[in-house]
């Protein structure tokens, strides 16, 4: 049984692995909605968990793109991180590029809300504010609909998340706009 680091620790490992703006920020927007999600979702008493799961689950991916959620295992385990930690941040590339189905509640919100934060952050840029913090529903599913917008957005993960969790796309797109607009530099 390994450790769960601080939120400094965890960020101090995630910029040893990562360099790009873009990536960092990724975590911190993830990180955000995770945290908003534990609470709502009755654990806030492991927010600070959530959190360092959404802060450190693409580790890998800015050096290791072919090998990601792989190399963060290894990576996890060396650094002697929770069997948890390294077992919810590889649950996010299910059927992707990892087999390790996201099992626990919160590793279901991880899966859904990864790519969803990201097609959301891109719609975001395109409204006049630059900002989720005027964004309504509807405008955020026109842009879902979208297939040209946002391309790297796996459309098709966000809705399995949203399965796997049991809830409408809807709802989940709504939670996420509301998760990602506690952030003001959203």
């Amino acid at each position: 049984m390994g450790y769960i680091p601080t939120r400094e620790e965890a960020w101090a490992l995630l910029n040893e692995y990562n360099k790009e703006p873009f990536h960092l920020r990724h975590g911190e927007v993830v990180e955000g909605a995770m945290r908003y999600f534990a609470r709502e979702l009755g654990y806030a008493q492991e927010e600070e968990f959530w959190g360092i799961v959404g802060l450190l689950h693409d580790l890998d991916f800015e050096l290791y793109p072919e090998e990601h959620c792989i190399k963060s295992q290894q990576i996890m385990a060396k650094k002697g991180l929770d069997e948890r930690l390294i077992h919810a941040t590889a649950s996010h590339g299910y059927g992707l590029v990892a087999d390790i189905p996201p099992e626990h509640e919160m590793e279901k919100v991880l899966f859904a809300v990864d790519e969803l934060t990201g097609l959301l952050g891109a719609a975001a840029l395109m409204r006049p504010s630059k900002s989720v913090q005027d964004m309504e529903l509807k405008s955020a599913k026109k842009k879902f609909k979208d297939k040209a917008f946002a391309a790297g957005c796996n459309r098709d993960v966000i809705k399995k998340g949203a399965e796997m969790l049991g809830w409408d796309l809807d709802k989940l797109i709504e939670m996420t706009i509301l998760a990602m607009r506690e952030d003001p530099k959203n």
